[in-house]
């Protein structure tokens, strides 16, 4: 293990930044700002950003093995030709509810985009309980609701051995797993895994390293833990300069960084004194673990 680093690498702030995925072909950090509401992608050798302004607010973006990316905005599917800069609706969700929107979303290895639903927030993790639903996005463009009554769907991945699926309703304040079939996408026999302790805060965004074990944002808690699914023991904690934390994933060369996304909404003028990196995106190097690439949406 290395010494551990930690560096604001995105100093563009983000009213809550989410969803980072590695773009291995560009050495690009992919992730969303919800509030924005926009796509963004961060250059890590040039240090550019581009970005593209959604028609409302945006969970999630991954991206589609045929170019471009899919995102989970407002409570629709959508496809995003990134050069073109156009949205298309694939599929709509929650068509009942008038009170929704998409949050955290992931593609798992045979290639759907699962991506759950919450209440709209009255305030940062005030909102209507029980509003939300855990969704996937199949190739052929159906959607399968896998589970309903979700207070704040979140973070999300699955084993490396693709067996078992890991997930968080955030004010649940714990992380769950489920017995996988990666031929149908179909969970089965949940159960927790880990309780956050009470100086860890809000169980926020998620993923898995090369090992097989969890890295989860804490928002709220100002760190990222490491966590063995197996035993449901913490295994690191690594602190970062802000409170609230969003999520996670690893990139770089051979997948050897974790970048983490934060937010600043909710804060008042007194808190971002404090931390005036509130909404940047740091890179934490040193921990000895790989993760591994990210998957894409095969439809």
């Amino acid at each position: 293990m290395g010494t551990l680093k930690v560096e604001c690498v995105v100093k563009e702030q983000n009213e809550i930044g989410e969803g980072p995925v590695w773009e291995e072909k560009d050495a690009t950090l992919l992730y969303v700002d919800i509030y924005g509401p926009k796509i963004s992608r961060w250059n890590s050798l040039t240090n550019q950003i581009e970005s593209m302004h959604t028609e409302t607010y945006v969970g999630c973006v991954v991206p589609r093995r045929s170019g471009g990316y899919v995102i989970g905005e407002g409570t629709r599917f959508a496809a995003v030709d990134w050069e073109k800069r156009a949205i298309t609706t694939i599929a709509n969700v929650d068509t009942e509810k008038s009170n929704t929107r998409f949050n955290d979303g992931k593609v798992d290895p045979a290639g759907r985009f699962f991506a759950g639903t919450m209440a709209v927030e009255v305030r940062p993790a005030e909102l209507e309980r029980k509003q939300g639903s855990l969704y996937s996005l199949h190739p052929d463009h159906s959607v399968v609701t896998h589970f309903d009554q979700v207070d704040l769907s979140n973070g999300l991945d699955w084993s490396t051995d693709h067996r078992f699926f890991y997930y968080v309703d955030s004010l649940t304040y714990m992380v769950e797993a489920f017995d996988y079939d990666i031929h149908t996408g179909g969970l089965a026999n949940r159960r927790m895994v880990y309780r956050l302790e009470k100086d860890e805060g809000i169980p926020d965004g998620m993923c898995i390293d090369a090992e097989g074990k969890i890295w989860l944002a804490c928002y709220d808690g100002g760190r990222v833990v490491r966590i063995d699914p197996q035993t449901g023991t913490r295994l690191q904690t690594v602190k970062l300069p802000v409170a609230k934390i969003t999520s996670c994933c690893f990139g770089g060369k051979d997948y050897t960084d974790l970048y983490v996304t934060s937010a600043y909404k909710g804060m008042d003028e007194e808190s971002l004194a404090k931390q005036p990196q509130a909404g940047c995106i740091f890179k934490v190097t040193g921990l000895g673990v790989k993760g591994i690439p990210p998957y894409s949406f095969s439809g």
